[in-house]
């Protein structure tokens, strides 16, 4: 079932992160996660089944903003 969390999550993030300017700060990404799990409950999608297969969805959420850093470049 944590596949379906992680699915839905890419496509959140991509829905409601990557295709707008959000600023990486504290206020901006605790209000997406918030959204985020508002977004998942309607879907029938709960916070645990997300966060068992990304892990915090607020570090999720901040590394999306912030890109790749240069440590994954090596």
């Amino acid at each position: 079932m944590s596949e379906r969390g992680a699915e839905f999550f890419g496509k959140w993030i991509t829905d409601n992160v990557m295709r707008g300017s959000v600023g990486a700060d504290i206020i901006s990404v605790a209000e997406l996660t918030t959204k985020l799990f508002a977004d998942a409950k309607a879907a029938g999608i709960s916070e645990d089944e997300i966060e068992e297969e990304i892990g915090s969805a607020y570090e999720a959420i901040l590394a999306a903003i912030k890109g790749p850093s240069d440590y994954e470049s090596e």
